[in-house]
């Protein structure tokens, strides 16, 4: 990482670039008050967020997609999201300046995500960094998401950056995955919303970082 200068620096957004878990774990509440049930501990869903809203409909009331009151459950968090997608989330501390110091260098960095892009563009907007992301691919704009590679690969051609010398950086094993497949370098986050924080050694990226400044010095 340090000997040879990345083409780009491709990131996914929810636990890796930003802390979206307030919102998702307001929501969630939220949505069970209604239902006359109380608050879960926010810890208990913070390490779910990656895995969307379906596994906050789980971790929220136990359910499965097959089960009759799913969709209603699915469809009624979506849109509480969508009602204040950016009222608590922000960069994860440390982020902010580690982008800084890409810019400076003039190394483009773009965002990967599998968070559609009703919620994901305006969240980037909200946040400032839509002037700022040289790429922002949502799994709308490909026909597979990851793990699959074709969203970095689109990232890479919006950016002009060769994949070969591109780096991924992701707190899910789909997005170490995903890079792997496009054969670039693979950073781990484990300050990002992992069940299994240990599990992440079984990834196989080529390195892991355990805090932002990590993943800053890292970038370096």
């Amino acid at each position: 990482m340090k000997t040879k200068r990345p083409s780009t620096v491709l990131f996914d957004l929810d636990g890796t670039l930003i802390d979206t878990a307030p919102d998702f774990i307001r929501c969630l509440n939220q949505l069970r008050q209604q239902h006359g049930l109380s608050e879960l501990p926010a810890e208990h869903i913070r390490r779910s967020v990656s895995n969307g809203a379906r596994a906050m409909v789980r971790v929220g009331f136990g359910l499965e997609p097959e089960h009759p009151d799913y969709l209603a459950r699915h469809t009624a968090f979506l849109d509480l999201y969508e009602e204040g997608v950016a009222v608590e989330t922000r960069l994860f501390e440390g982020m902010n300046s580690l982008l800084q110091s890409l810019e400076q260098r003039g190394i483009p960095w773009g965002i990967v995500t599998n968070k559609p892009e009703r919620f994901a563009a305006p969240l980037v907007q909200a946040l400032g960094l839509a002037e700022r992301c040289a790429s922002l691919v949502c799994p709308d704009h490909v026909a597979d998401r990851k793990p699959h590679p074709e969203a970095l690969f689109l990232a890479c051609a919006q950016i002009d950056a060769d994949p070969a010398l591109a780096v991924y950086v992701g707190d899910h094993e789909r997005d170490i995955e995903a890079g792997r497949n496009a054969n670039m370098k693979t950073i781990a986050v484990r300050y990002g919303y992992i069940e299994e924080p240990e599990s992440v050694d079984l990834w196989q990226a080529d390195i892991i970082a355990d805090t932002v400044n990590d993943l800053a010095k890292l970038l370096q």
